[in-house]
């Protein structure tokens, strides 16, 4: 851990400085989307219509295990070249770990949204939301499209931030490269249809195991940001509505970093939602707060995610002291 916490702080501060330049990943393929690839060719290989539960949840596992493997093999092979290059091998471990950091890159598509509510009105809105969440934009009215995306930034600040940055601090590249490859897994073949519920049944889980230390620090971070920007008050009220009301969200994780984007922005989340016609009904997150929500709630919850980047960048520095200290 001591060689991979001054990394991880470097790759916070280049993904804040630079995030993912379109100009490079036009011209080569991003690591996540080579997961895609193999997550989708596997799923099609092996993923049956005419199998039985029991064998397709079989099959899922496999395919899962083989993924992972592969992952932490690329990443402990990576971390030993690495290794041999010093100082050069540093900065290309931290350039590695950046690319699959999301601060910049989901500041911007979220900032998105508010821009286009207020330069397109609802269309506007609806097309930029729709680049960032499940849910049928068709059906969302302003309040709803801001709501999506509040929402959206507090639950990927805990598994495009705080998860990937957490598992390489414990496990290094090996670690970063399977929880990226389990992610991936999760968002394609990790949904509750005929067709993966019982394929991506493996992924589902394993997913909420992984991102189950990181959304409780997620809201940990989100409430000391809270605390920085507006007092003591706004800490409580994110981790009081955290704690309350978490629970209620059908996702073991995802209602721990939404719960204290909520409470701290004295809003209200969640709620009915609709996804391809199905409709989700959900009990509100933190229901006294505001439900009507709007572009300029947006920019808040922008500030807020930003400071609490910078609340998991500071806490990454005390690590690095703790153990010069102690060295």
């Amino acid at each position: 851990m001591e060689h991979y916490l001054p990394v991880l702080f470097l790759a916070l501060l280049a993904d804040r400085l630079i995030g993912d330049p379109d100009w490079m990943w036009r011209r080569i393929p991003h690591p996540v989307v080579l997961f895609g690839h193999a997550i989708g060719a596997l799923d099609a290989a092996f993923n049956r219509e005419r199998d039985q539960p029991a064998t397709r949840r079989a099959r899922g596992a496999a395919v899962l295990a083989v993924l992972l493997i592969l992952s932490v093999f690329v990443g402990a092979l990576l971390s030993a070249l690495l290794e041999e290059l010093g100082l050069v091998g540093f900065v290309a471990e931290a350039a590695i770990v950046a690319v699959f950091l999301a601060q910049r890159s989901l500041a911007e598509h979220v900032s998105a949204v508010a821009s286009g509510l207020r330069g397109e009105g609802i269309s506007g809105g609806r097309r930029a939301v729709a680049r960032i969440v499940g849910r049928d934009p068709d059906r969302l009215d302003g309040a709803g499209i801001c709501r999506a995306a509040i929402e959206s930034l507090a639950e990927n600040f805990a598994d495009g931030v705080v998860a990937p940055a957490l598992w390489y601090a414990l496990f290094g590249l090996p670690g970063l490269l399977a929880y990226k490859m389990l992610n991936t897994a999760d968002s394609m073949i990790g949904h509750r249809t005929a067709r993966h519920q019982d394929f991506g049944w493996a992924a589902a889980r394993l997913d909420d195991a992984a991102n189950w230390p990181a959304a409780r620090l997620s809201a940990l971070l989100i409430a000391l940001a809270a605390w920085g920007r507006s007092g003591w008050q706004a800490a409580m009220r994110a981790l009081n509505a955290a704690f309350r009301d978490a629970g209620l969200h059908r996702s073991p994780n995802a209602g721990w970093p939404e719960c204290a984007m909520a409470g701290a922005l004295r809003l209200s989340l969640a709620g009915e939602r609709v996804y391809a016609e199905v409709v989700v009904r959900e009990p509100r997150l933190n229901a006294a707060g505001r439900f009507a929500a709007t572009a300029a709630d947006i920019d808040r919850a922008i500030g807020l995610f930003w400071a609490s980047c910078n609340a998991l960048a500071v806490l990454v520095l005390g690590l690095i002291f703790i153990f010069v200290a102690l060295c």
